[in-house]
């Protein structure tokens, strides 16, 4: 089981920033897949998570104006995309997925950094 995410991104404030995270060995349509964030001298933060097999999304209240998830099971990737960036956004942003095993898998994390 693989989750690979796009390379670092720097960005200025007021833009948008889209990150990708390519699953492979498994079926990418049976779990869902969570989107975290970890600013600079922080704890993880769960943004939202996608149902790769239909689309539906949840997001966290403070994402919800901001940030959007979509999925291509063609494939089997899935994307976040965050808009008008400020510079409390920057933070590394991680893809993850937990089966009903109880086995979580991680990708390598992407580095998005806002500043002008």
């Amino acid at each position: 089981v693989q989750l690979v995410q796009s390379g670092a991104e720097l960005r200025n404030p007021g833009a948008s920033v889209k990150v990708s995270c390519k699953a492979s060995g498994y079926t990418f349509t049976k779990y869902y897949i969570d989107w975290v964030r970890q600013a600079p001298g922080q704890g993880l933060e769960w943004m939202g998570r996608i149902d790769p097999a239909d689309g539906g999304t949840e997001y966290a209240q403070k994402f919800q104006d901001r940030v959007t998830f979509t999925r291509d099971t063609s494939t089997s990737t899935a994307y976040v995309e965050l808009r008008s960036l400020r510079s409390e956004d920057t933070a590394v942003y991680y893809c993850a997925t937990t089966w009903s095993t109880g086995d979580d898998y991680w990708g390598q994390g992407t580095q998005v950094t806002v500043s002008s």
